[in-house]
């Protein structure tokens, strides 16, 4: 069933896998099969083991928190104006330690008032949540991104320049290619 979403997703952009020249389009078309292919997988899971995947601890409600880590979602919560906790952060919550640094370091890096605007830090994010294949990444960093005001073009454009990316990246490192001496950063 997942696996059929992703056929239908990749239809609707005239994309077939397997068809030649379905996944050509470098970025789009190769984020769409990295999502056919997780879908598919769950599938796999699902009907082979009868089971959702799922997180590999327990995803704290509000009232099951420590008194740190209930610091930590009150913060989460002023810093961005909304009572919204996502998903990742209940995981967290299970080490209130862990949650408290992961929070106060992203804090600090994603932090307004920069060189960077907001928009263009949650770009950054997904562009390497991307190349890390992170799913979870991917979907929170975009609606970020498209929250700060990111555009259906800027978004297609990121996703060219991070499947170019990936594309000739590989191609340098397969070739052995030192890096130019004009462009050594000193």
């Amino acid at each position: 069933m997942l696996a059929h979403l992703a056929v239908l997703q990749l239809a609707k952009c005239g994309l077939m896998p397997g068809r030649a020249g379905a996944f050509d389009t470098p970025g789009v078309c190769t984020a769409l099969e990295h999502r056919f292919q997780v879908l598919h997988s769950r599938e796999i899971m699902v009907t082979n083991q009868g089971v959702e995947p799922m997180a590999t601890v327990r995803l704290l409600t509000d009232a099951e928190l420590s008194g740190d880590a209930a610091a930590v979602f009150a913060d989460i919560r002023a810093v961005r104006n909304d009572s919204y906790v996502n998903d990742f952060w209940r995981a967290l919550a299970n080490d209130p330690a862990t949650l408290q640094r992961t929070w106060n370091s992203l804090k600090a890096v994603m932090a307004a008032g920069g060189a960077l605007n907001p928009k263009v830090k949650e770009m950054l994010y997904l562009a390497v949540s991307i190349a890390q294949g992170c799913e979870y990444c991917i979907h929170s960093h975009t609606a970020a991104a498209r929250g700060k005001g990111m555009t259906s073009a800027e978004h297609g454009e990121l996703l060219g320049i991070v499947g170019m990316a990936a594309q000739t990246n590989r191609l340098v490192q397969a070739l052995g290619i030192e890096p130019d001496v004009a462009f050594r950063v000193t």
